[in-house]
């Protein structure tokens, strides 16, 4: 691939995790603000406020706090399939110029689920990676919560 056709391709990350929880159950922790906060944001978040109006055109807010700081992420859902699927808009509130795009599956698994985390449309490999590391950080919270 030439430099020049290079560039216009965006960096994106594919997370897969295996929950020990039903669909409706993960869904819920995706979309009902009180589960999302004991579960979303990186190791570093000790608390995290979140606003979600989950429907098609609907907006959500999410505050996370460190000890030294805050970070704030926004961002609208573009499709709402209950227990099944959600895609969202995502924004820092610090540069929301790079938006990008969030698509979470969630398939039975056995007695679980399966959940699919893709996030593409990033600005450039470095906010790939760091993205990729609260992801990971994020979904291990998340699978501590139905272990």
């Amino acid at each position: 691939m030439s430099v020049a056709a290079s560039t216009n391709v965006k960096p994106s990350l594919t997370l897969k995790r295996h929950l020990n929880a039903p669909p409706e159950k993960v869904y819920a922790a995706w979309t009902d603000p009180q589960k999302l906060a004991r579960w979303f944001g990186g190791m570093e978040i000790i608390s995290v406020d979140a606003e979600m109006d989950v429907r098609v055109g609907g907006a959500y807010r999410i505050v996370g706090r460190s000890a030294s700081d805050t970070h704030e992420v926004l961002g609208t859902y573009r499709e709402v399939v209950p227990n099944q699927k959600l895609v969202f808009t995502w924004a820092w509130k610090s540069t929301p110029e790079r938006q990008s795009l969030v698509t979470v599956t969630l398939r039975p698994d056995g007695a679980g689920t399966m959940l699919t985390l893709l996030h593409e449309q990033f600005f450039d490999e470095p906010a790939r990676d760091r993205h990729q590391h609260g992801w990971t950080s994020s979904l291990d919270k998340l699978e501590k919560t139905f272990a």
